[in-house]
This record gives structure tokens, C-alpha cells and sequence, in this order.
């Protein structure tokens, strides 16, 4: 619990330089909830903890495409939560997006992915790397997204390049997220 609430002041803190570039991306709607309510923490940190799981699974490429999926599904979540029409493909090339101008996280998934083809030490590696990376990764999607629909976004009007800044604050957060989900689970 010491480390979720670490993690939301860190994540507190982290939005409050950010803020001005999210207000600069769109209006805000009256109608919307607030970024980072308890429903929308509710679908990140579930989802997060599902593609930490999913980064355990031993077999190259799987654990890859379960977390699109999960990725996915939040994203879907979070745009019903906040009355948004889901677009399968936007959000594919939005997280893409996002993603590859991280470069840690764009290569190091797939590489992580793949390296659980060697017997033994690839597997451990490849599953403790790709577990935290996709919980990661997962968290900071989410808090993104939900960042931009409280703030009256859509999928339409999403500017990758005014959110890189806030997702790689996230990413960093969403690694301790990761971790503390690791080891709750042991």
C-alpha cells in the first residue's frame, strides 16, 4: 500500500508541471469526471497488473500480443467510461505512437519478447524484463488517456508529441506500479 501511495504522489506531482500542456491540447468539459478518479485508477491499475501478469507468460511473442490486448481493452474502458466512441485502429496508432518514440520500451518489448527462446536464463530474464516493461508501459498508457478524455479529448484530437513528456514521467511511475504488483503476487 506504501508503494501505491508513493506512487500517486509521484504521479500527483509529475501532472501538476504538466498540466498547462494538457489544458494547451483541449478544453475541458464540464460533464467529465476528473482525471485520475477512483474509477478510472480502478481500470489502470487492473490493467497494469494484467500486463505485468501477461509479461510472465514463457513464450516468445505471446506475452507480446496479450499485451496489445490488454492495452487495448483499457483503453476501451476508459473512452466508454468517459462517453468516447472506441476506435480499435486510432488507439493502435496512438499507443504505437507513443511507444516508439520511447525507445527503451520500443525495442526492449519485443526484444524481452523474443530473448524467452533461450532455455532457462533467456525465459527468466526475458519474463522479469517484459513483465515490467508491459505493466509499465500499460500504466502510462492509461494515465495518458485518461489525462486527455477528462481533459474533453477524443481519439480524433490526440497530439502524441504534447503528451511524450507526461507518458515518460508515467512510464517511470508505472515501473514501481509494476514492481509492487510482482511482488504482491509472490
Amino acid at each position: 500500500m506504501a508503494t501505491t501511495k508513493a506512487a500517486a504522489s509521484a504521479r500527483d506531482a509529475s501532472q501538476a508541471g504538466t498540466a498547462e500542456q494538457a489544458a494547451a491540447t483541449s478544453q475541458p468539459d464540464p460533464q467529465r469526471a476528473k482525471a485520475g478518479d477512483s474509477d478510472a485508477e480502478s481500470i489502470v491499475r487492473h490493467h497494469t497488473y494484467a500486463a505485468a501478469g501477461v509479461g510472465l507468460i514463457p513464450i516468445p511473442w505471446v506475452d507480446f500480443i496479450g499485451l496489445t490486448a490488454i492495452q487495448l481493452k483499457m483503453l476501451s474502458q476508459l473512452a466508454e467510461k468517459y462517453k468516447i466512441e472506441f476506435s480499435e485502429a486510432k488507439g493502435k496508432a496512438i499507443i504505437g505512437s507513443l511507444v516508439s518514440g520511447f525507445i527503451p520500451v520500443a525495442i526492449v518489448q519485443p526484444v524481452a519478447s523474443l530473448i524467452k527462446a533461450i532455455p532457462l536464463i533467456g525465459q527468466t530474464t526475458g519474463a522479469i524484463t517484459m513483465s515490467i516493461l508491459g505493466g509499465a508501459s500499460t500504466y502510462a498508457i492509461g494515465r495518458v488517456f485518461d489525462r486527455h478524455f477528462a481533459s474533453g479529448g477524443t481519439f480524433l484530437d490526440f497530439d502524441v508529441a504534447a503528451m511524450k513528456a507526461f507518458f515518460v514521467k508515467e512510464f517511470e511511475i508505472g515501473k514501481q506500479v509494476a514492481e509492487s504488483a510482482k511482488k504482491a503476487a509472490k
